[in-house]
């Protein structure tokens, strides 16, 4: 009985992620799970003056005194860091377990990333989501398209458009 629960909640957790890719520009596993709220199939529709809400699962690659989230949109060819501020102290939104990360700890971790509004409505990017020690060195990376639309009477982490409406 109990290996049927644990098969069921594994299935319900596989089929909620979002379909995330290896990190190109920066070094850095891919997390066991990743799930942008609202997103399954990328390219994810993030709104401005919204979070997006961003769940990772991960294992410590070895022992971590302290963990920072930096994310990096590509347009095009072109880098744009993008400043997440205190949201990039990666230790205060561990869900599970809290720093210094022994090697081999499963990690649960919430990113919350507020969609200024200049980055325009309509923009297609790539962003990379990626997670250093203290040491600077990588953790973990994803890669994930996004479309920028405007803010409207959503629910915060929802990030489909309803049906029949395009982002401007």
């Amino acid at each position: 009985m109990m290996k049927f629960v644990f098969a069921l909640c594994l299935a319900l957790a596989v089929a909620d992620a979002t379909n995330v890719q290896r990190c190109v520009h920066h070094a850095g596993d891919l997390p066991q799970s990743t799930r942008i709220e609202g997103c399954t199939n990328p390219p994810c529709v993030l709104q401005q003056q919204r979070n997006a809400v961003i769940h990772m699962t991960f294992r410590a690659p070895r022992n971590m005194q302290s963990m920072r989230t930096l994310a990096t949109a590509y347009l095009g060819a072109v880098p744009v860091p993008y400043d997440l501020g205190n949201n990039a102290n990666t230790c205060n939104f561990l869900t599970n377990t809290r720093c210094p990360v022994s090697s081999g700890t499963s990690v649960n971790y919430t990113l919350r990333m507020y969609i200024e509004t200049w980055f325009p409505v309509g923009t297609s990017a790539t962003i990379e989501f990626r997670i250093v020690d203290d040491r600077n060195q990588p953790g973990v990376c994803v890669r994930v398209p996004i479309r920028i639309s405007r803010s409207g009477k959503f629910i915060e982490g929802e990030n489909e458009l309803p049906r029949g409406i395009e982002a401007q």
